[in-house]
């Protein structure tokens, strides 16, 4: 009977260096303080645009290709391995198969990898899933890969329901994506996103000193953090920076999307992206935070880990209406039209008191990444123990 130590982890996911930080991140930092993790970047999900962001990322990573695996743990090593995007043409799916699994051997070889687990958090990778030497294949579904802008949402799908079949488990964040998974796999388990509490519960206490930058920002300040994309609805944020210019609207975070819209605005800050630790002393400045998102496929299918991270700060949180962030309607403000969301926000301000700040931060106490980590990892347990794959 063997167990996870036993193994290591081959484990394919986002840009690690990435300005967010993900489920995908998270789960992987933990996996790195049991096992060897060889976390490798698999940029490639969408045809890079022609920006010079893009065009500057992807020689980054063709750069990463070439090199050795880096250490950046104490077992925790990066690699990167590009899946070529043009995948309607007849040979790029070899092509990518031969390419990663030589690449990804190659890497394990110079780690001194033995027995290993895939472990898969992107779906465009998925046809490396049983050609590594792996005991166990594991998809972490965190969300509706193919419904992102930029992607090819046919490609992407059957890449996922690819994985999702050929995968010995199937841990599923998204609620809405439990059942569609389950006609595919009989191993899925629902397993939605923690929060780092302990972090971002600081913006709470009344020690943390707001990021100095906003210390001084007009009141009251309406907040984001993230990256700013195609994502979010500007109509909403237009109407709500228009009709209340005595407010301030702080954006925290990468730039993804044309903005001019909102920037031509005085009581519109974009402070750009920042060190996620610091996230809480800029959401120490917040008198409301935002959720404004389009609501279109991707959000009725996503399971926000923003709005976990807003609730843990106590700060009131304003959302628009999405099958998850219905769930927390008790202590979330709902929107479902820009007249109303403005409301919602006022009502917010009027409202707020240390009594709401408790119940809003106790709404996500309990789930912490290391309790959904501990969850996860019994399941992969059982199965090695069980000696169960497919």
């Amino acid at each position: 009977m063997s167990g996870l130590r036993d193994y290591s982890v081959v484990y394919f996911g986002n840009d690690w260096f990435a300005e967010n930080r993900t489920s995908s991140h998270h789960i992987a930092r933990r996996l790195g303080k049991l096992v060897p993790v060889l976390y490798i970047e698999t940029p490639g999900s969408r045809s890079p645009q022609k920006s010079a962001r893009d065009l500057r990322k992807l020689w980054r990573k063709l750069a990463r290709a070439l090199a050795p695996p880096q250490k950046v743990g104490e077992q925790f090593y990066v690699a990167t391995i590009p899946q070529i995007p043009f995948r309607k043409l007849p040979a790029i799916d070899r092509l990518n198969r031969w390419l990663g699994a030589w690449l990804a051997r190659r890497a394990m070889r110079k780690i001194g990898f033995g027995q290993r687990i895939s472990w898969f958090v992107v779906p465009h990778p998925g046809p490396l899933a049983k050609r590594l030497g792996e005991r166990l294949t594991v998809y972490y579904c965190i969300d509706d890969y193919a419904s992102y802008p930029g992607m090819d949402p046919v490609a992407i799908q059957t890449l996922d329901d690819d994985l999702t079949r050929k995968a010995d488990v199937v841990f599923v964040a998204p609620r809405a994506l439990v059942e569609p998974k389950r006609k595919l796999n009989s191993n899925v388990h629902f397993s939605p996103h923690g929060v780092d509490f302990e972090l971002f519960s600081q913006a709470g206490d009344p020690a943390t000193e707001p990021a100095e930058e906003a210390s001084g920002l007009r009141r009251p300040v309406i907040g984001y953090f993230g990256t700013v994309g195609e994502f979010m609805d500007f109509d909403l944020l237009a109407y709500l920076v228009e009709s209340r210019p005595e407010w301030t609207f702080l954006f925290v975070g990468l730039i993804a999307a044309d903005v001019s819209r909102l920037r031509r605005h005085a009581n519109v800050i974009f402070a750009g992206p920042r060190p996620y630790e610091t996230l809480p002393r800029w959401a120490a400045a917040f008198d409301v935070a935002i959720y404004a998102h389009q609501v279109n496929r991707q959000t009725k299918h996503s399971n926000p880990l923003k709005l976990r991270e807003y609730l843990a700060t106590g700060k009131p949180v304003v959302s628009v209406v999405t099958p998850e962030t219905a769930t927390f309607g008790d202590v979330v403000y709902l929107a479902d039209n820009p007249v109303a969301y403005l409301a919602a926000i006022e009502r917010a301000l009027r409202e707020d008191s240390p009594e709401l700040r408790r119940c809003r931060m106790a709404a996500v106490e309990g789930t912490s990444w290391d309790a959904r980590f501990a969850e996860t990892i019994a399941v992969v347990e059982e199965m090695l123990a069980r000696g169960d794959s497919r």
